[in-house]
């Protein structure tokens, strides 16, 4: 997969959940344990429940086909932190770009309990069973879900588009819908901060309005770099 992100533009996600087993779990599992052994010691919030990964990525017209199996966080989390030892895997995941009606883009930044603790970047989150439709892993509700879980608005308070930008990059394939809102980046923003408030285990820590390049920084992830220089 490339290191530098490419972007396509698709309207269409056909992704087809399959029984595969991981043989980099299965090779590595004894090194794999003891990894996220010392990740809990240092995050104890984290949990190795089962996440969804993909393969087998291909792009026909303006439709994108994969392929998903599930793994443990633990497998997850050690190919990650290990730089994408099997280059024929990556995560597969979601995200939703907040747009405000001025054209801010609404950012949140991970919280310190998180296994991405100071990153900024769109709601987002590696799928799982739960945003499965039989064999057919749904991204559009898994974005309406981690945009609800992290930020509080539901997709009452947006227009979510039609189409998806995909960026692909080393290990990486996100699929990022724009949620637009008809109020102003500050009220957005402000509305999301009102919510956090009230939440006990928050996954945001603060939240970033980006109205221009100038305002990205190294905390932003390349692919959402890339998104963000597309729509400025």
């Amino acid at each position: 997969m490339p290191a530098v992100p490419v972007l396509h533009r698709v309207r269409t996600l056909d992704l087809t959940f399959t029984d595969w087993q991981w043989p980099f779990a299965a090779e590595h599992r004894a090194r794999i344990d003891a990894h996220f052994a010392g990740e809990q010691r240092k995050i104890p919030d984290i949990f190795n429940g089962g996440v969804l990964l993909g393969r087998h990525i291909r792009f026909v017209g303006d439709v994108l086909h994969a392929d998903y199996f599930e793994t443990d966080f633990a497998s997850f989390l050690a190919w990650r932190d290990w730089g994408y030892p099997d280059a024929g895997v990556f995560n597969g995941f979601g995200a939703g770009a907040i747009r405000g009606s001025d054209g801010a883009f609404v950012l949140g930044e991970m919280a310190a309990n998180t296994s991405n603790a100071g990153k900024i970047y769109f709601a987002a989150g590696t799928p799982d069973r739960n945003d499965l439709r039989g064999k057919v892993v749904d991204i559009a509700d898994s974005v309406r879900r981690e945009t609800q879980e992290e930020t509080g608005l539901s997709d009452a308070d947006y227009r979510a588009a039609d189409a998806w930008d995909v960026v692909v990059t080393d290990g990486l394939v996100a699929m990022i819908r724009i949620l637009d809102i008809d109020r102003p980046g500050l009220a957005v923003q402000a509305q999301i901060e009102s919510c956090l408030a009230t939440q006990t285990h928050r996954e945001l820590s603060a939240i970033h309005l980006v109205r221009s390049m100038a305002d990205v920084d190294d905390r932003i992830p390349l692919y959402a770099q890339a998104f963000l220089a597309a729509h400025l």
